[in-house]
């Protein structure tokens, strides 16, 4: 089938692409406040109708929270599942917007024009350029290029409860040879990327336990143990402060180093290691010696202290030895990294180094996922990175992701799919953010992206 006249009819098309995109901007469908569950069933409604219009059978099913989108059409051998999800972040602080969150429009910048509103990139505008191209498809020859099941989540900004019973009691109807994913981003501007891997994530809570009350400093302060010099010195314990490594034992079982050909491809991605740390304040790296900021982001392990607390906090000052210390870890995790035997490291490290009459409780309810590592052996991730680059006219690229989307890994471990993550959102896009944008070149070369790709898997 012809793709030039594919992307000639995307091309003619884009201003009625752009307004169904305003119109699905238009719900806010925020899915953490239960004041917006009509607008986020409303949104569900809107998107299976869409894909009902290119031919799909599609219905908003319903869940204990926010409806899934389901729709299956197409033919020929290769079949293909698409992922995205309706739902956005809460608009807060609304007094930083410089414009309804929820009345999108097109605003002219000195970087080129750009999508303004809540969603615009995460993730409505994202899914809407897969939506866009497979119209194309049907209005130009009159079928998909493939058989398609798509599946939109309402709940991927609150937790995603709902997800995983429903692809376990689902994951017949679900399963499909990969799964494609948008809700990703550009390395740099303009640079097209295929997401290799992703880290995954181990969250952990201790609290270290001294006196069973506070205590006044002047009657203990001395033989009075103090759980917050306690926390102080085993937070100080667990990196080495020469190389940056983390000083847990076996902290890197499971870790790999980047091939050459990948990292080759990563140090000519655009990325400028300058610029990433000098817009937030760095002037260099922080993390292990002999490594870029871009590996420290994509391929190695990491573990952070999200927030410290213990003792009075008021305003002024309390004279007192706190009863508890409190610390909050998470860890990223790269490679064939086992969280669940991470966790039992971590804790060890931590209780192997208490003093006499200091205890430590742990919370239970915590979680961890492994990293995903993507096949990209496969013939068809080739495909696609050839597609992107005919279509961006420079070499597309295969990237790690410093973040977590566990979405690649359920569709490993529940349905047994690989996942390929091709996005066009950019760093500066806001998301979660007030005053969220998606460029109008992401969009539009998005939808011409995507029919590429659709038409090299086919």
């Amino acid at each position: 089938m012809s793709l030039d006249a594919v992307l000639a009819k995307i091309d003619e098309t884009l201003p009625e692409a752009m307004d169904r995109l305003f119109g699905l901007l238009r719900i806010p469908s925020i899915s953490t406040d239960p004041a917006y569950r009509p607008d986020c069933a409303k949104a569900a409604d809107w998107l299976a109708e869409e894909l009902s219009d290119l031919g799909l059978d599609a219905a908003a099913r319903p869940t204990p929270g926010h409806p899934m989108v389901v729709g299956h059409g197409g033919g020929g051998d290769r079949h293909f599942l698409f992922y995205g999800h309706y739902d956005v972040q809460p608009v807060d602080p609304l007094n930083l917007w410089h414009r309804d969150p929820f009345d999108p429009a097109i605003e002219d910048t000195p970087a080129g024009r750009v999508i303004r509103g809540r969603g615009a990139s995460d993730d409505k505008g994202q899914l809407m350029t897969f939506i866009e191209a497979c119209r194309a498809w049907k209005a130009v020859h009159g079928a998909l290029p493939c058989r398609l099941t798509v599946f939109l989540e309402g709940e991927e900004e609150s937790g995603s409860p709902s997800l995983i019973p429903f692809m376990t009691e689902n994951s017949g109807e679900l399963t499909a040879e990969i799964a494609l994913i948008c809700d990703t981003s550009m390395v740099s501007p303009g640079i097209p990327s295929v997401a290799s891997q992703l880290r995954g994530m181990l969250k952990d809570e201790f609290t270290i336990h001294g006196p069973n009350i506070d205590l006044h400093s002047g009657h203990y302060g001395g033989p009075g143990l103090n759980p917050l010099r306690e926390m102080a010195r085993i937070v100080a314990s667990f990196h080495d402060a020469e190389t940056g490594r983390v000083a847990v034992e076996g902290f890197y079982d499971g870790v790999h180093e980047v091939p050459p050909e990948l990292l080759r491809q990563w140090e000519n991605s655009g990325f400028d290691e300058k610029t990433y740390l000098n817009s937030v304040g760095y002037t260099v790296p922080h993390g292990e010696k002999g490594y870029s900021a871009l590996e420290q982001q994509w391929a190695r392990p990491t573990l952070e202290f999200n927030g410290m607390w213990g003792g009075y906090q008021g305003v002024g000052s309390k004279t007192v030895i706190p009863s508890e210390a409190h610390c909050k870890i998470t860890c990223r995790l790269v490679g064939d990294m086992d969280p669940d035997r991470l966790r039992e490291k971590i804790r060890a490290h931590v209780e192997a180094r208490l003093s006499i009459d200091a205890t430590v409780t742990w919370d239970q309810d915590l979680e961890g996922s492994p990293a995903a590592v993507m096949n990209i052996s496969r013939p068809e991730f080739e495909a696609a990175r050839k597609a992107l680059s005919d279509e961006w006219d420079r070499e597309a690229v295969f990237v790690g992701m410093g973040g977590s989307i566990p979405i690649a890994g359920y569709f490993k471990e529940i349905l047994g799919m690989d996942a390929m993550l091709i996005g066009f959102a950019n760093d500066d896009d806001a998301i979660h953010s007030p005053n969220e944008k998606y460029d109008v070149q992401s969009f539009h070369k998005g939808i011409r992206s995507w029919a590429r790709v659709l038409s090299a898997l086919s």
